[in-house]
Formats: structure tokens, sequence, C-alpha cells
């Protein structure tokens, strides 16, 4: 015999039809909750992943062209400020304190003997000086003499002509009185004209000698600058760390010959902060003091904290080498970014400690309502 098969559904347990409502009720409220903290978190936050770290990266390079005598840092190295990263070989520069040092004593030499000669002028001028004071003093007496043989000539020749109370003997006499009288003028002058002359070569003599003076002096205070520059460069032959720090990008070694300003190390400080470049349309309540949540790429889980410092004075492209000129015909609007500065806290910042370095990616929230 044959007997039709009919097909029948599976009849359904009893409760699976409950549990399948409640797991898409679930679903659903599981959905619309994580809608609702999304929505309250764009309202009350402006997030940005254009975020990195930044810190105090100084580039350590020499003063002076030298050669490395010896290094004294190495990669990743802790080093507080003052500590020697590198000593350049100080003999050329030794050399050169010493040559300046014997210039200078040299010039000291020639500055005390120029001096000297100065002074002697000076005393010289005033020996010519006194000279022609006595003969100036000469010559008044001369004509005092010249003026008393003039009124003695002429009372004798008044008295021989008158009758004979002098003889021709006394006239002559009263002739040669005042002859020599005026000889003796004559010659007062001439030594007041003379010491008048010696005035004036004692006062040349002594300008020549000032200006040997100012030479002198001029020469001293050029090798002592040059002492002071050659002791300036001495000191630069040690390299120091500007400041507490770690070493890296070490680019020297030993026995290298480097230039001024090239590159021997970077030294980065510890503190580092954050700079997240928010969209122009972003920053409108934005303003220092803000709380930040902010967490590192390289460090997932760690959620630091902080706080905005201070927004930039202008958008990031007008910092660039080419800022952008959108005075052309071809006009295509592009939503700015504006860097702002975030300080962390210091205890979010000893979580992490040394793995904070500058240059890590991170994601910044800012709480703005």
């Amino acid at each position: 015999m044959t007997q039709s098969t009919k097909t029948q559904s599976p009849i359904p347990r009893k409760g699976t039809g409950a549990a399948a409502r409640i797991a898409v009720s679930v679903a659903i409220v599981g959905t619309l909750a994580w809608l609702g903290h999304f929505a309250y978190r764009m309202y009350l936050y402006e997030e940005t992943d254009d975020a990195v770290v930044e810190g105090h990266v100084h580039q350590v390079s020499p003063q002076i062209d030298g050669t490395v005598k010896e290094v004294l840092a190495s990669d990743n190295q802790e080093v507080a400020q003052g500590d020697v990263l590198v000593r350049l070989d100080p003999l050329e520069f030794q050399i050169l304190v010493e040559k300046e040092e014997a210039g200078l004593a040299q010039s000291e030499a020639d500055e005390a003997r120029a001096g000297a000669a100065a002074a002697q002028a000076q005393a010289q001028l005033a020996g010519a000086q006194a000279r022609s004071t006595a003969a100036g003093a000469q010559v008044t007496e001369a004509k005092v003499q010249l003026d008393l043989a003039e009124i003695n000539r002429r009372r004798a020749r008044q008295l021989f002509s008158e009758g004979g109370a002098v003889t021709q003997s006394d006239v002559d006499n009263a002739e040669s009185s005042y002859s020599g009288a005026q000889a003796a003028l004559d010659a007062a002058q001439a030594n007041t004209r003379v010491a008048e002359a010696s005035i004036g070569e004692a006062r040349a003599s002594l300008e020549e000698a000032k200006a040997q003076a100012l030479s002198a002096k001029a020469n001293s205070l050029s090798f002592r600058a040059g002492v002071t520059d050659a002791k300036r460069k001495l000191a630069y032959a040690t390299i120091l760390a500007p400041a507490a720090g770690r070493i890296g990008n070490r680019n020297v070694e030993a026995g290298n010959r480097v230039q001024a300003g090239q590159v021997l190390f970077a030294l980065v400080e510890p503190n580092p902060w954050i700079v997240a470049n928010f969209k122009e349309t972003q920053i409108a309540r934005m303003h220092a003091g803000l709380p930040v949540d902010v967490t590192i790429d390289a460090l997932p889980g760690v959620e630091l904290h902080g706080s905005v410092d201070s927004l930039s004075p202008a958008s990031g492209a007008q910092f660039a080498l080419l800022p952008p000129d959108n005075a052309t015909g071809n006009f295509t609007k592009v939503v700015q970014r504006v860097p702002v500065k975030i300080m962390l806290e210091p205890a979010s910042a000893q979580v992490l400690g040394e793995r904070l370095r500058p240059g890590l990616s991170a994601v910044v929230d800012i709480r703005v309502r």
C-alpha cells in the first residue's frame, strides 16, 4: 500500500519566540543607548585625531670648528643640564690664547712707554713755558734798564751842552750804558723768541706722545678683546648639555672634524605637551582652561587629562613655507585647521613617564559645553 506523505512544518519550541523578541529588544535598546551617548558626546565635546605630542628638542651643535677629541654621551642617555657631551681638541685654541696674551703684554708695555713719553713731553712743555716766563721777565727788566740808560744819556748830553757840568767822558759812559741796555734788551727778546719756539716744539712733542699713547691703548684694547675671544673659543671646545633630557640622533664620533652649527645630537626635554589641529568650525567655543581628554595611539587603554593652554594666533597654513594665496580665478574653499596647545596634568604625565615621546599621534577631546 502506498501512503501519502505530508510535509509538516517544525513545531516551534515553547519560549523560543519570546527569547528572540527579548534579544531584538536588547539590541535596539543598546543601539539607541549608543546613539544617545554618541550624540551626547558630540554635543559636549569637540574631537580631533589630528594631534601630536610635542616637546622641547634641542639641536646640539658646536659654536666653533674643531676636531672631536672625546664623545661622552651615547644614544638615549639621560643627561643633566651642564653635563659634558663632547670635547674638541683644545690645542689650537690654547695656542691662540697664549698668542693673544703675548700680544697684550707687548701692547701694554708699549702703552706704558708711550705714557712715560707723554709725561716727559708734558714736563718739557712745562720747562719751556717756565723759560719763556723767565725770558719775559728779562725783557721787562732790560726795558727798564734801557729806559734808565736813556734818561741818563739825555741828562748827560744836556748838562754837557749847557756848560760843562759833566765831562765828555761822562757823556761817553752814558752812551755806552745806553748801548749796553739796548743790547741786553735785544738779547732778552731773542731769548723770549727761543723760549716760545721751545714751547711750540714741546707742544708738538706732547701731541705726538699723546697720539702714540692713544695708539698703544687701542692696541691694548684690541689684544684684550682678542684674549677674551680666544678664551671664549677655548671654552666652546667643551660642549655642554643645554638642558636636562635624553640624547637622541647622535651623529658624531671621536676624530670627526666638525664645523660650527653642525648638528651633533638632539636633546629632548621631559614634560611634553599636545598640539591638536582643530577645524576652524570647531573652535568657536574653545578658550584657555577647558578640560581635555587625550589618548595616545601608541599607548592604548590609557586616558590622559589636561587643559587647553592657548590657541594659535593663525591657522597652520599661515605658518607654512608657502602660505596659500586664494586671490586667483580658481578658488576652492578648504576648511582650515587651527593649532591648539594642550598641557597635561602632572599626574597624567607621570602615568606614562618616558613612554610619552614627542612625535606620537594622539586623539584629543575638548569639552566645550
